[in-house]
């Protein structure tokens, strides 16, 4: 499976980044001229077997802060340039990078925050038995709608079933999902509510 997958993540993306590249560009200034610098938004999430990686996405939120100096909430801080990039799945445009360095793949489990990791029941953990993706199994299911336990039933049905097949499907299926901008967030959050712990987050 690695191999392969390897090499039909490498091809795709090679022309994915051809093609992308002036849009990229694009949105590069935009960003710029709405939200200022930095352009790139860097954290580390979880990868393969849990080993953190840097992430790229374009930034959607502002930095401003309160009056104690501490971030406001995100929902405070995102704006309506950013609302649009996340709807439309354009912010995640940069982790064609991290595909292309072999952090990450174009199908796979989406990369959530490291704190989760101690977090995930055992069978939740085995989501990180394959590379993190740009989209995936979960993601044309209902996205940010489903709670984390559906989520990530998902998730291991992907790890347990992959196939050429259903990469395929999951990556024709995706730009139909995106353009009817389905699941982009729970009701009350900018994307979905902390995962707590198994039984929680729901």
């Amino acid at each position: 499976m690695c191999f392969s997958k390897r090499l039909f993540d490498l091809v795709l993306t090679t022309l994915g980044l051809v093609i992308a590249l002036p849009l990229m560009l694009l949105i590069s200034l935009l960003v710029w001229i709405f939200l200022g610098v930095p352009i790139l938004f860097r954290q580390p999430r979880p990868g393969y077997k849990g080993r953190p990686f840097i992430t790229y996405k374009f930034r959607t939120m502002t930095n401003r802060t309160g009056a104690d100096g501490k971030l406001l909430p995100d929902a405070e801080r995102l704006t309506a340039f950013g609302r649009f990039l996340r709807s439309t799945s354009l912010d995640d445009l940069p982790q064609l990078f991290n595909i292309m360095r072999g952090e990450m793949s174009l199908v796979g489990p989406r990369p959530l925050l490291m704190q989760y990791l101690k977090r995930y029941t055992p069978e939740q953990m085995r989501r990180h038995d394959v590379l993190p993706g740009l989209t995936g199994w979960a993601q044309i299911h209902g996205r940010n709608t489903l709670d984390w336990e559906e989520k990530f039933r998902l998730d291991v049905w992907y790890v347990d079933n992959w196939s050429f097949l259903l990469d395929l499907k999951i990556l024709l299926l995706t730009p139909w999902k995106v353009f009817k901008r389905e699941g982009i967030s729970q009701p009350g959050h900018v994307t979905a509510e902390e995962f707590k712990g198994s039984g929680e987050g729901k």
